[in-house]
């Protein structure tokens, strides 16, 4: 079999949720597919699941590694897809069963080289679908991918996933795309941007077939191990590949970057004061005190003050105006309220 659609799982201790993702995929109803499974030093059960199942089904592929992180692993499944199109699935999540049908006749109609599609989040109870304001179901060009795409891809990380998302094989494996390694933030973005500096054409579908589940666990303490406040400053400090340069002034790519860096900082600081039996609160309040007060923060605050404050609601307004302020005591009480209130609601 020629595999159309290569599919990249990178997996490391997944037991609990890799049963039903294995399931979804074996349901896709382009049968096309292969299932390149990356296991990453698992320390569960998770290789001995995909032993099981493996001598039953041939479209599915193993690669055990020691622990190396998950743009490492995704870097090893690239290296091995066979098909004329990518794309990437966690193994704690579940695809419908048609997904990977849709995206891929949606690119080989208009002989696209990437197709975007919806996401559904789910944390607990609560879902919610993630939809771009792109034109439906038409071929979009090089100007559209430098004029809209691109420049989004810095300001924000709304567009960053890579599983809800297509990519043409060919243009990854002559430009050497992969995931940047020993990064815990941003490498999916990262890896958009490189691929979507190389393609020519897109398309975006409004149909929702990849379910991602986030995983419930101590959010406040991995983002202070990791400490990913710094990396998102890596991020920010980073030059882009050499086509932003050629299709905007590098004044206007500071200020993308800038609106991006204030967006990662309100989320963090949100994310900074929720309780967390793991990290004391006076590391978690000393922390976001140094975030707010950084230089960086500063410069980027003007910029993102001008350009964003206006779309902003009165919740974020506020946070804004005590980031300004460095009124860390007052970014501790309006997080707290926010998060009352929203488990009233």
């Amino acid at each position: 079999m020629n595999p159309k659609v290569s599919i990249i799982i990178p997996v490391y201790n997944a037991e609990r949720y890799l049963l039903p993702c294995i399931e979804s995929l074996l349901k896709q109803t382009l049968i096309e597919c292969e299932f390149i499974f990356v296991n990453d030093g698992s320390k569960d059960n998770s290789r001995q699941i995909i032993e099981r199942i493996i001598p039953n089904e041939p479209r599915m592929k193993l690669i055990n590694q020691a622990n190396q992180g998950v743009s490492m692993a995704r870097n090893v499944g690239i290296a091995e897809a066979t098909g004329e199109y990518i794309g990437f699935v966690d193994a704690d999540d579940t695809v419908e069963a048609d997904m990977f049908e849709r995206l891929y006749l949606a690119a080989i109609v208009d002989r696209c080289d990437a197709v975007i599609s919806n996401f559904e989040s789910e944390l607990g109870e609560h879902k919610v679908v993630t939809t771009y304001p792109f034109e439906q179901n038409v071929r979009l060009e090089l100007a559209f991918i430098q004029q809209q795409l691109l420049p989004q891809f810095l300001a924000t990380d709304y567009l960053n996933s890579v599983w809800n998302k297509l990519y043409r094989a060919q243009i990854i494996k002559e430009n050497g795309i992969i995931f940047p390694e020993k990064v815990a933030l941003g490498e999916d973005g990262q890896f958009n941007i490189l691929f979507f500096s190389e393609a020519k054409s897109m398309k975006y579908i409004d149909f929702t077939g990849y379910h991602y589940r986030e995983v419930m666990g101590s959010a406040t303490r991995n983002v202070l191990e990791q400490d990913y406040f710094r990396q998102a400053l890596e991020v920010f400090k980073l030059d882009p590949p050499p086509v932003y340069k050629q299709i905007m002034p590098p004044h206007r790519i500071h200020e993308l970057k800038s609106i991006r860096l204030l967006a990662s900082t309100i989320s963090y600081i949100y994310t900074y004061f929720k309780p967390n039996s793991g990290v004391s609160f006076w590391k978690r309040y000393r922390y976001v005190k140094r975030m707010i007060s950084n230089s960086s923060v500063r410069e980027a605050l003007p910029i993102f003050c001008q350009e964003r404050y206006g779309t902003l609601g009165r919740y974020e307004k506020l946070i804004v105006n005590l980031i300004k302020a460095k009124l860390t005591v007052g970014l501790l009480g309006a997080t707290t309220y926010i998060r009352f209130r929203n488990r009233s609601y």
